[in-house]
C-alpha cells in the first residue's frame, strides 16, 4: 500500500491529530512537511514527531511537492490567504479550520477560489464511529422522512453540520430563534487536564430551534463544558413517522403493528480477557453491521478514526473522487452558526437568506 501523503500548514494543538495517525498507521499515512515559523516549535514538532518544518511559505512549496494535499491548520484570520496560496500552487486544500470568519469573509472566499477549486474542509464530526452508524441507521430507511433532530453533541458549526446530516438538510433556509441561559456547574476537566481544586464556575447553555422552510424542525444545544465534564453528556432524538432514534436506542415499525426496538451495540477489543490489542471494530444494530471501523487495529480514538476518515477521504477526491464536506456546505453551517450567535444576543427571530454558495 503506497501511503497517502500530505503537507500541513500550521503547528498547533489540532495538528497533533494529523501527526499522531501519521504515526499510527505509517502504512498509510504520511506526513512529507509542516510550515512552522516559530522555531522552538518547530524544534519540538521535529524531535517528537520527526517530520521536517520549513519556516517560509516558499520553503514550504519547495520541500512538499510530493504532497497529495496541504492541511491548513492556522487561525481564521489568516486560513483565507493560506487556502488561496494553496490553490495557486496547484497544491488542494483540506482546511482544517472553518474556511472564514464572518459571513463577508466566507462570500470573498467563495469568490476568490471558485466552486472549481479542490478544497474540502476537515469536518470529522460526521465521521465519528456512533455518528456514522447513526447516519447509516437514517439512510437504510428504518425510521422513514426525518421531520426532526434535537442535537446536543458538539458547539457552533460543528454541532449545526450534524443537525444539518441527521435532518437531511441541504441549503434550505431556516427561521431561527436561540436563548443562552447561565447555570453553575462544579468545574470539570480540561485540555490541559484534571482541575486542582473543587471550583464552582458558571457554565453557558446555547439552545436554539431552527424552522426551515421545508418543515423540518432543529434543535441545537450545547453547553461551554460539555466535551469534558463529567456530569453533562450528550443527546440526540431524531424522528421520522416510521421510528425515532433516542441515543443509541432505535425505535421503528416493522408494520403498522410491529414495534421494533433495538440499540446500536458498539463492539471494542482487548478488554475481559480479549486478545486481540485494543481497538474499535465498530457498531451493531441487531445482527446487522451499521458502521465498521476502517482503521482497525490501530489504536485510534473516536475522534482519531474520524479525522483519518477525513484524510482518506480528502486523497479519494483530488483523484476523482466524490466531495464529502465541501467549502459551500462549511460556508453554510459557518454562516447559520453566526445567525444563530445573533439570534442569541438580540433575543429576535433571524431567518436566512440563499448565499452565493447556495
Amino acid at each position: 500500500m503506497t501511503p497517502i501523503q500530505f503537507a500541513i500548514i500550521g503547528g498547533g494543538w489540532r495538528t497533533r491529530f494529523f501527526l499522531k495517525i501519521a504515526q499510527e498507521l505509517p502504512e498509510r499515512f504520511r506526513v512529507t512537511g509542516m510550515l512552522v515559523r516559530d522555531e522552538a516549535k518547530a524544534r519540538a514538532i521535529q524531535d517528537e514527531w520527526h517530520v521536517p518544518t520549513q519556516p517560509t511559505v516558499d520553503e514550504f512549496f519547495a520541500q512538499n511537492k510530493a504532497a497529495q494535499f496541504s492541511i491548513t491548520s492556522v487561525p481564521w484570520p489568516v486560513n483565507p490567504d493560506m487556502m488561496a496560496a494553496c490553490i495557486a500552487h496547484g497544491l488542494p486544500v483540506l482546511s482544517e479550520t472553518p474556511p472564514a470568519p464572518t459571513v463577508d469573509a466566507l462570500v470573498a472566499l467563495w469568490h476568490k477560489l471558485g466552486p472549481a477549486a479542490k478544497v474540502q474542509i476537515a469536518e470529522q464530526y460526521p465521521f465519528q464511529p456512533l455518528h456514522a452508524a447513526r447516519l447509516n441507521v437514517i439512510a437504510s430507511g428504518k425510521l422513514g422522512h426525518i421531520s426532526q433532530a434535537h442535537v446536543s453533541i458538539a458547539h457552533g458549526y460543528h454541532g449545526i453540520v450534524l443537525m444539518r446530516r441527521f435532518l437531511g438538510i441541504g441549503y434550505e433556509n431556516a427561521t431561527i430563534t436561540a436563548r443562552r441561559f447561565v447555570s453553575p456547574l462544579v468545574q470539570g476537566p480540561g485540555r490541559a487536564g484534571l482541575p486542582s481544586e473543587e471550583k464552582i464556575v458558571d457554565d453557558t447553555q446555547l439552545l436554539a430551534h431552527f424552522d426551515f422552510e421545508n418543515g423540518k424542525l432543529g434543535v441545537f444545544e450545547f453547553t461551554g463544558a460539555q466535551y469534558f465534564s463529567y456530569v453533562r453528556g450528550n443527546r440526540l432524538l431524531v424522528r421520522g413517522e416510521r421510528g425515532e432514534m433516542e441515543g443509541e436506542a432505535v425505535r421503528h415499525l416493522q408494520d403498522f403493528r410491529t414495534p421494533i426496538w433495538q440499540t446500536l451495540q458498539r463492539h471494542d477489543t482487548g478488554y475481559s480477557g480479549n486478545l486481540e490489542g485494543w481497538h474499535h471494530r465498530g457498531y451493531l444494530l441487531g445482527e446487522s453491521w451499521v458502521y465498521q471501523n476502517p482503521f482497525a487495529p490501530a489504536r485510534l480514538s473516536d475522534d482519531e478514526i474520524a479525522v483519518a476518515t477525513c484524510l482518506q477521504k480528502m486523497s479519494e477526491y483530488v483523484n476523482g473522487g466524490p466531495s464529502f464536506y465541501s467549502l459551500a456546505e462549511a460556508s453554510q453551517d459557518h454562516y447559520l452558526n453566526l445567525l444563530m450567535d445573533q439570534a442569541a444576543a438580540t433575543g429576535q427571530a433571524i431567518t436566512s437568506v440563499s448565499q452565493v454558495w447556495a
